[in-house]
């Protein structure tokens, strides 16, 4: 009973440090990374309290869809600086 505890806090503390640096973080790639983390903690969180198919899709649409939409938005739109030839 206090390993699940204190794998319930590990994993909290996991999931609000993500999420608050899904918000905080400058750089959206970070942010994106940031949270397929949180994604993945939530998904941690119901497999402890045993609905693995609840956590299965959690990881499958999300993490996997979602994420992977993030990721091609980004690489698709993100600008190049400018070099300046002087």
């Amino acid at each position: 009973m206090v390993y699940e505890t204190i794998a319930f806090a590990l994993f909290a503390l996991v999931t609000v440090g993500c999420s608050l640096g899904v918000v905080l973080v400058r750089d959206i790639w970070h942010s994106a990374l940031l949270l397929g983390g949180a994604l993945l903690s939530v998904a941690v969180h119901y497999v402890m309290l045993q609905a693995e198919f609840v956590a299965a899709m959690q990881v499958l649409v999300y993490v996997g869809g979602v994420l992977i939409l993030i990721t091609f938005a980004v690489m698709l739109t993100r600008i190049e600086p400018e070099v300046s030839s002087t």
